[in-house]
C-alpha cells in the first residue's frame, strides 16, 4: 500500500512553509476581546425585541408565571447555535453548502422559503420595535406628529443605505457601546430593587396562565434569538476569514482537502483531515475554534442574564399591565425612572435604541446573505458569479440579475419594502414583535436538526478538537426532543386551538 505523501520529510517541509504565514491568535483576555464578532453579532441580534419587548410584556402581564421559559430556552436551544459555529470552524464551509447535500436540496428550499417569509413579517416585528422607541420620544417628549410608519421606514433607508454604502464598521461599534450601556443600567436597576427571592422558585415551575401561549412561543422562537441566525453567524464566520475558513482554499489548491461541488454535492467533500496540517497550521485553526466558541458562550451568557433581569423587573414595577400600544417603551421605560430617577429615561432610550437598532439592522443584512447563499448552491448562474463582499465584486457581478451580489440587494429591498407595508398596515408593536417571535420557533426545529445532523456527520469523528463530545452529542438529542416537542405544543394552542374554536 502506497504510504501518504505527506509522510515525507520533504513534503513535511514543504507543509510547513506553505503555512509558515499563519500567526495562532492570541488567547488572553485582550486578546479574545478584539477577536470576538460572529458571536457578538449574534447577541446583538437577539438583545432588542426579545428583551426589551417580549420579557417585559410577560412580566407586566404575568408577574413570574413564565419565568420557567427562559432558561428552557437558552439551555434546550444551546446546541441548535454551538452546531454552526462548529460546523464553520472544522470546514471553512457554510452550514448552507452543508445543506445543499441533501436529497433534493430540500433544506435549502425550505430555507429559502421560510426565510423571505421572514424579510418580511420577521423584520417587521424587529423594525417596529425601533421605530417605537423614536416614537415614544418624538411624540412625548418633542410633540413631533410623526407616525410609527414613518419611522420605521426611515430607519429601513438608512440601514439598507449604511450596509450597501459598506459603512456599516461604525455603527457596529458604536451600537456595542450603547447597547453595553443598556445592560450595565438595567443590572444596576435590578439590584436598586431586586425581585424577592421568594419568587426565583417560578424558574422551576412550569405554570401556563390563560392568554400565554403566544408569549411562551415568542420565548421559545427568540430567545437568545431564532436559531435560523445560526446560518447568518455561518455565513458571517465564513466571510471573517480566520481559521479554517481562511486556509481551505489554499488545501484544496496543495490536495489537503477536496473541492466541494453544490451540482454535484458530497458531503464527504465538505470534511477536513485536520491530521494532514502541519501544527502551526492546526494550532492556528483550533485557537480560533476556541475563539469562536467562547465567542457565543459569553453572548449567551450574558443575554440569559438580561432576560431574566428584563422579566424579574417588569414583574416588580408593571405587573399588572397589558404592556401594549405604540407607546409601549415608555411604559417599560417607567421602569428606569421610578427606580432610579427621571434622568434614567434618556439612558433607556439611548439603550434601547441601539439594541434595537442593531437588530433590525443585522437582519437587513443577515436574512438576504441567507437567501443569496441558498441560491448560489441552487442556480449555476449564481455559483458562478457567487461572491458580496465588494473587494470581490466586478462590472459582471452587478450587471447580471442572478449573481448573487444582485440577489442579496434585491431580497433586501424587498425586506425593507415588505416589513415597512406590513408596520403600516398594522401599527401594533407588541403584537407585531409576538407574532414575529412565534414564526421564529415554529421554523427553529427543523433548522436545529439540520446543523446538529451535519454536524455528526461530516466532521470527521476521530478529530477530537471538531467532533462534538460524547455529552454533547447525547444532550444535543435530547435537547432537539425537548424543544421540538415543546414547539408543537405551542403551534397547538396558538394556532390550531384559535382555529377550532372560531
Amino acid at each position: 500500500m502506497a504510504s501518504d505523501p505527506t509522510d515525507s520529510p520533504s513534503t513535511s517541509t514543504n507543509l510547513d512553509q506553505s503555512f509558515s504565514d499563519l500567526e495562532p491568535p492570541d488567547l488572553s483576555l485582550r486578546g479574545l476581546m478584539g477577536h470576538f464578532g460572529p458571536g457578538v453579532i449574534l447577541m446583538m441580534t437577539g438583545i432588542g425585541t426579545s428583551h426589551l419587548v417580549t420579557a417585559p410584556t410577560a412580566g407586566g402581564r404575568f408577574g413570574y408565571a413564565l419565568l420557567w421559559c427562559i432558561p428552557l430556552a437558552y439551555i434546550f436551544k444551546y446546541y441548535g447555535f454551538e452546531m454552526a459555529f462548529r460546523f464553520t470552524n472544522a470546514t471553512g464551509k457554510s452550514m448552507i453548502e452543508a445543506y445543499s447535500t441533501a436529497w433534493k436540496k430540500w433544506p435549502l428550499w425550505y430555507v429559502l422559503i421560510t426565510t423571505l417569509i421572514q424579510c418580511a413579517l420577521g423584520q417587521a416585528g424587529r423594525l417596529i420595535a425601533a421605530a417605537a422607541v423614536l416614537y415614544y420620544v418624538g411624540t412625548e417628549s418633542l410633540g413631533l406628529p410623526i407616525s410609527l410608519t414613518a419611522y420605521g421606514l426611515v430607519l429601513a433607508l438608512v440601514s439598507v443605505t449604511i450596509i450597501l454604502r459598506g459603512r456599516y464598521k461604525a455603527v457596529e461599534v458604536s451600537a456595542k457601546i450603547l447597547a453595553a450601556i443598556l445592560v450595565l443600567s438595567t443590572f444596576a436597576v435590578y439590584f436598586a430593587e431586586p425581585a424577592p427571592l421568594s419568587e426565583m422558585g417560578h424558574f422551576f415551575m412550569v405554570e401556563i396562565p390563560d392568554g400565554s401561549w403566544l408569549i411562551i412561543a415568542a420565548f421559545l422562537g427568540l430567545l437568545p434569538t431564532g436559531i435560523d441566525v445560526s446560518l447568518q453567524a455561518s455565513e458571517w464566520g465564513k466571510a471573517k476569514k480566520k481559521g479554517m475558513s481562511k486556509i481551505r482554499d489554499r488545501m484544496e489548491e496543495m490536495g489537503l482537502a477536496q473541492s466541494f461541488d453544490p451540482f454535484a454535492p458530497n458531503r464527504h467533500d465538505l470534511a477536513v483531515d485536520t491530521s494532514k496540517l502541519p501544527a502551526n497550521a492546526s494550532e492556528y485553526c483550533h485557537r480560533w475554534f476556541k475563539i469562536g466558541i467562547w465567542d457565543f458562550r459569553q453572548g449567551h451568557v450574558i443575554s440569559f442574564l438580561l432576560a431574566c433581569i428584563f422579566v424579574l423587573l417588569a414583574a416588580v414595577w408593571l405587573y399588572p399591565s397589558p404592556v401594549e400600544g405604540r407607546a409601549v417603551m415608555g411604559e417599560i421605560a417607567g421602569i428606569f425612572t421610578e427606580s432610579l430617577g427621571p434622568g434614567m429615561m434618556t439612558v433607556f432610550m439611548v439603550g434601547a435604541f441601539a439594541a434595537t437598532f442593531s437588530t433590525a439592522f443585522n437582519y437587513f443584512d443577515g436574512w438576504p446573505r441567507i437567501v443569496g447563499a441558498c441560491c448560489r448552491n441552487l442556480f449555476h448562474s449564481t455559483a458562478r458569479l457567487s461572491g458580496i463582499d465588494s473587494d470581490s465584486i466586478t462590472p459582471e457581478h452587478r450587471g447580471t440579475w442572478s449573481s448573487e451580489y444582485n440577489i442579496y440587494r434585491a431580497t433586501m429591498f424587498y425586506s425593507l419594502v415588505a416589513s415597512v407595508a406590513i408596520i403600516a398596515g398594522l401599527e401594533r408593536p407588541v403584537f407585531l414583535v409576538l407574532v414575529a417571535s412565534a414564526l421564529a420557533a415554529f421554523v427553529a426545529p427543523v433548522i436545529f436538526y439540520l446543523n446538529f445532523w451535519y454536524c455528526l456527520t461530516i466532521i470527521p469523528k476521530q478529530d477530537r478538537e471538531f467532533y462534538p463530545s460524547t455529552f454533547a452529542r447525547w444532550f444535543g438529542w435530547t435537547s432537539l426532543v425537548v424543544f421540538t416537542a415543546m414547539t408543537l405544543i405551542s403551534i397547538y394552542w396558538t394556532i390550531w386551538v384559535p382555529i377550532m374554536a372560531g
